[in-house]
């Protein structure tokens, strides 16, 4: 199915690739569209995703009209993609993937012939600079008598192995083979920083086994149980291919600008790592059996806020960066037209009330599973304390990083309750130093608050705002955290107000009404697919099992056949929105099949949580 069009494939076409470094998409067409060498926030050097062909992409694919995809997966519990090609001539797999543990930055693509006889197109592009620039490329002879070719541009260069190498043809590389009953094609595009030697020629046979042998040993200690024990396993899986694996920081999306509204500007770039999803990311692991690697997020997370509490951000880059400046590619034309393509994000310089909870949170879970606080984790959470202590009366831009003018959200006033409340009991039964009459004293003055500008009696509904009448799907986060029971009247109301307001035909819930501007951005969205696991998770604690199992099957129905979710769903189109595969929606997925197996409260795990067991010496301001 040889595509020779401009246009990027739908978002639910494509897989995802990893190397616990960075990440490829590949389109069910064949064509490797987004490649970031060498980390996830590094430049693309394919981006078609976001423009044309032109742009930068690695098609490979039957020559064949009439070419289908018989069948297109992950070889058991990997990241390895094999896609098997029919065309009337015969059928072949094409097996994808990106070596992991050997610290190389590559993508290996090999044509296995089945049977019959099957014509082989290849086109590659490389355009780094997220498609602007132009490279040096030359063909090269090397030291065995073999060739290959080289691309150079600046700081980056790549390197093509293989059989059959394509030929230059108008500032790219094609070429057509044919592959029998039989035959094994093998190519491998690596990076390498252009001031190094070209690296040496890896084993592919090798580095594949290695690579599988990696995921399906990660894998086997997730604790399965339970109806969707399958797509939790996947979900898993996704959280740790997003994960960088020197820095633990774990990246919200790999990709940039897949728009939450086709042709609108909601177009974020999400390779960035959230406290919050660093933080839900430590919650599901540590539940699932991945204690050390919870232990492991607990410190990115912490290393990324050190320093002076009134410099905390919000998001951070993958080894902690903190200048993510947001910036406009004015030389793509965006994903089906949606401009602009953003580089960085604004929202990082934004105050978000909510985050602290967040954080708080998930380090009382890893406590509660044995994990020990020690001289550097305890007392920077007491900075954290004191930051949002500082900040108590301040407006924040909540959870949505609203672009709007900032506000009192009471999802985030809940969880600055949270966050006290968790300091509280690390005081009270964990013996913790910190000054817990202060704490408690905040818990019940936030609670009363809350309660009476948080909560509509009239309604009996909590809002989005203080004062408000709208709702907020971030509401259904409120029993999460123990403010109130889920089957309190304050929640059952909030639920049947959320049902009325943002509940869509399809039974998807919106995360808010976009037309009351509050974002700051023009309306229009599509349901974002976190809030309803939330919503599942709600009717699973109030005795709705029907409806959680109804919602719960539609929503696992709507990943991708390789089980990968994107942020949000067009229910209309039938169409994936927003940044893929999206870590949020992976982790909401994991908690509402928790809340459905009446696990979400137990730590599984069932290996030992290496801490540091020195004394804990907390200074004061």
């Amino acid at each position: 199915m040889w595509k020779n069009g401009t246009m990027a494939s739908k978002i639910e076409d494509y897989a995802l690739l990893s190397d616990l470094h960075t990440s490829a998409l590949v389109g069910r067409d064949g064509s490797i569209d987004w490649l970031c060498f060498p980390r996830f926030d590094s430049e693309a050097i394919f981006t078609a995703l976001l423009g044309t062909n032109d742009n930068g992409r690695w098609l490979l694919g039957p020559a064949h009209a009439d070419a289908v995809v018989l069948q297109r997966s992950y070889r058991g519990r990997t990241f390895v993609l094999e896609t098997l090609w029919e065309t009337p001539e015969g059928t072949a797999k094409v097996t994808d993937f990106m070596p992991v543990g050997d610290r190389r930055a590559s993508v290996v693509r090999r044509v296995d012939g089945l049977s019959g006889s099957i014509e082989f197109c290849q086109e590659i592009t490389v355009r780094p600079g997220y498609g602007k620039i132009l490279p040096w490329v030359r063909r090269v002879q090397e030291d065995d008598g073999t060739e290959a070719i080289v691309a150079v541009a600046g700081p980056d260069a790549v390197v093509l192995r293989g059989d059959h190498l394509p030929h230059a043809v108008d500032r790219q590389h094609s070429g057509v083979f044919t592959v029998q009953a039989g035959d094994r094609v093998e190519q491998e595009l690596t990076w390498y920083p252009s001031h190094r030697p070209v690296p040496a020629a890896i084993d592919t046979e090798k580095s594949l086994e290695q690579t599988c042998k990696y995921w399906e040993d990660w894998a086997a200690r997730f604790n399965k149980d339970g109806k969707y024990a399958k797509i939790v396993e996947r979900s898993l899986l996704v959280l740790r291919a997003l994960t960088h694996e020197d820095t633990g920081g774990i990246v919200a999306a790999p990709t940039t600008s897949l728009p939450e509204d086709f042709g609108g500007a909601r177009n974020w770039d999400y390779r960035f790592c959230w406290l919050r999803d660093a933080a839900l990311t430590l919650e599901a692991m540590l539940t699932h059996g991945y204690a050390n690697e919870a232990l492991e997020w607990r410190d990115w997370l912490l290393r990324a806020v050190a320093g002076d509490p009134e410099d905390m951000q919000i998001m951070y880059g993958l080894a902690g960066e903190r200048n993510l400046v947001e910036r406009e590619v004015d030389h793509l034309n965006g994903y089906e037209g949606a401009l602009p393509v953003r580089i960085g994000n604004g929202a990082v310089g934004q105050y978000q009330g909510d985050v602290v909870g967040e954080v708080m949170v998930a380090l009382e879970k890893l406590r509660l599973a044995g994990g020990h606080e020690d001289d550097f984790s305890w007392p920077l959470q007491l900075a954290m304390l004191r930051f949002i202590d500082n900040h108590l009366t301040d407006k924040d831009n909540g959870i949505w990083e609203m672009r709007g003018e900032p506000r009192y959200f009471t999802h985030s006033r809940v969880m600055m309750w949270a966050a006290f409340d968790c300091a509280v009991r690390a005081v009270r039964n964990h013996g913790l130093p910190g000054p817990v009459e202060h704490w408690e004293s905040v818990c019940t003055q936030l609670k009363a608050e809350i309660l009476e500008h948080g909560f509509n009696k009239e309604l009996n509904t909590f809002t989005q705002t203080y004062g408000g009448t709208a709702t907020d799907a971030s509401l259904l986060v409120i029993p999460q955290v123990g403010f109130v029971p889920y089957s309190s009247p304050e929640m059952l109301g909030t639920v049947a107000a959320l049902e009325h307001e943002l509940v869509d035909g399809h039974g998807l819930i919106l995360r808010y009404e976009t037309a009351a501007g509050l974002d700051g951005l023009e309306p229009g969205e599509h349901p974002f697919l976190a809030c309803s696991f939330w919503l599942v998770e709600q009717y699973a604690h109030t005795g709705r099992r029907t409806d959680a199992v109804a919602l719960m099957d539609k929503l696992v129905g709507l990943a991708n056949e390789v089980g990968l979710l994107s942020e949000e769903y067009d229910m209309d189109q039938k169409r994936m929105a927003g940044n893929f595969p999206q870590a949020f929606s992976h982790l909401a997925l994991v908690r509402a099949a928790d809340a459905l197996h009446g696990t979400e409260h137990l730590s599984l795990s069932t290996e030992p949580i290496e801490t540091d067991t020195t004394p804990i010496v907390v200074l004061q301001p």
